[in-house]
């Protein structure tokens, strides 16, 4: 039976759009690091090269060779870990050209390092790109978190995320980092603002009394 994330991940990426808690155990990626406006062509140039590494992953059998263990699946949505440079902290205004970001795919339980790199240096043959050398293969473990569903433009996120907090607050709870997940459930070049979904998340702690 084909691996469907939305069916069977379901907890994990088709909330409600209101908070809730769920820990999350460690899952392996394909990631790329960088810093600057999302809105720009080298985040582009990024999230091509996961989509090429993940595409990589699940045409093998095509090509001969069947990985130990493989399944039919989808390939997993884009997610994002963001954060702020410390000159962007300092600013008033959201300045988007400070923004630090880790995109990533996840991969099905089957991809081993070895599986990665072997895929990787496929992929630098077939569509080289200077991003592959900043491409990376590891694990992610995120714990307890609080997640919501966002529906629409994200620069209106800053109201989900006010209502996490408001979340935290009234449960005893604490947000760990100022760092935030987001995964996004439709293509943004293909989709109305006003009809994107995007989950957000963060990582949290209970308070202590």
């Amino acid at each position: 039976m084909k691996y469907e994330w939305k069916k069977q991940d379901k907890h994990l990426y088709q909330p409600k759009n209101k908070p809730e808690i769920l820990t999350i155990p460690s899952y392996n990626y394909f990631m790329v690091s960088g810093k600057g406006n999302p809105n720009h062509e080298a985040y582009a140039e990024a999230i091509g090269v996961l989509y090429s590494l993940s595409y990589g992953v699940k045409m093998m059998p095509k090509s001969g060779k069947v990985p130990d263990g493989y399944y039919e699946y989808s390939i997993f949505p884009l997610e994002g870990v963001w954060d702020l440079s410390e000159e962007g902290k300092r600013k008033t205004a959201l300045d988007k050209d400070e923004l630090l970001y880790t995109i990533m795919i996840r991969q099905p339980d089957f991809v081993t390092s070895e599986l990665a790199d072997e895929v990787i240096e496929i992929v630098k043959r077939k569509k080289p790109h200077p991003l592959l050398e900043k491409a990376s293969f590891s694990s992610l473990e995120e714990g307890l978190c609080i997640q919501m569903l966002h529906l629409g433009h994200y620069d209106e996120e800053p109201h989900s995320f006010a209502i996490m907090e408001q979340y935290c607050t009234d449960n005893g709870l604490q947000r760990t980092f100022h760092t935030h997940k987001e995964i996004y459930l439709n293509d943004a070049r293909k989709t109305h603002p006003d009809k994107l979904k995007t989950v957000l998340r963060f990582k949290a702690h209970l308070l202590t009394s």
